[in-house]
């Protein structure tokens, strides 16, 4: 599972590092993780924001963050997409 990447505000998983193993669908807290065909249309725009992450310079990097081999490697982001950093603060504790 080290194609998940942590942004400030939410977790990205980079698509052409995933293997679609289907391992992070069970420990996922808030049961957000689903194969691209089984995308309710709800979270369509999340989808979007996914890739984006990954293929644009977002506010305060120098450049797209791309496919770096793993998440690990990176440790948490300190930046999320336009949309993703617009939403209102989630206080439910999760």
């Amino acid at each position: 599972m080290d194609c998940i990447y942590e942004g400030e505000r939410m977790l990205y998983i980079q698509p052409d590092e995933c293997v679609d193993c289907g391992a992070c669908e069970p420990v996922c807290p808030v049961e957000a993780i689903y194969y691209e065909d089984d995308l309710p249309p709800e979270f369509a725009p999340y989808q979007e924001e996914n890739v984006l992450f990954f293929t644009e310079t977002l506010p305060g990097q120098d450049a797209p963050i791309g496919s770096p081999g793993g998440a690990a490697k990176l440790g948490p982001l300190p930046v999320d997409t336009p949309l993703v950093a617009s939403l209102p603060p989630n206080n439910t504790g999760g």
